[in-house]
């Protein structure tokens, strides 16, 4: 799902009510917001580690920005896939080629009630963004939920609780397959 529709907040109740789920830990070469922890939230690496890591294929997926490099560490992603359900928080791209690695994966979209919700919930953050990173995050939010259409499930997040109710009833339908 796009910046600002509640990815985390999710996650972060869907990850109380099932031990069995384990999140992967992406690598960035941004510096760590405030709050943010080195290991759980993100691996902050520098870029010259992140293309080494990709020389060696150490990556799962991964993008590469002008501004920061983002991407799973296959080793740490598949370790934790031993133990239970890897959950990624991943952009589309990122989700493509995982699908591409690892066909037997279900991609589920978490999406606003609406472009107009989405925008709000951003502009409300209070948070410091400029203006001009808001807009870029509402442009790419429209492309990302355009692409929506390419994953096995869309949810829309109009409750957290009910979206997260949602997202487990998948997985747990997944395993009954």
């Amino acid at each position: 799902g796009a910046s600002g529709v509640g990815k985390g907040t999710v996650l972060g109740i869907m990850m109380k009510k099932r031990e069995d789920l384990k999140f992967s830990v992406s690598a960035t070469t941004r510096d760590p917001r405030e709050g943010e922890i080195n290991g759980v939230h993100y691996d902050f690496i520098t870029r010259e580690q992140f293309l080494q890591m990709v020389d060696a294929d150490a990556f799962a997926e991964y993008d590469i920005h002008h501004s920061a490099c983002y991407g799973t560490p296959r080793k740490q992603m598949e370790e934790k896939l031993e133990k239970g359900h890897v959950i990624l928080d991943i952009d589309p791209n990122g989700a493509f080629q995982v699908r591409e690695r690892y066909p037997e994966v279900t991609m589920i979209f978490i999406t606003p009630p609406s472009y107009e919700e989405l925008e709000k919930r951003l502009r409300g953050r209070n948070d410091g963004m400029a203006e001009e990173k808001i807009v870029g995050r509402l442009d790419r939010a429209k492309w990302e939920m355009e692409q929506s259409e390419r994953y096995d499930h869309v949810v829309v997040n109009d409750d957290v609780e009910r979206c997260a109710k949602e997202i487990l009833d998948i997985i747990s339908n997944k395993e009954h397959e």
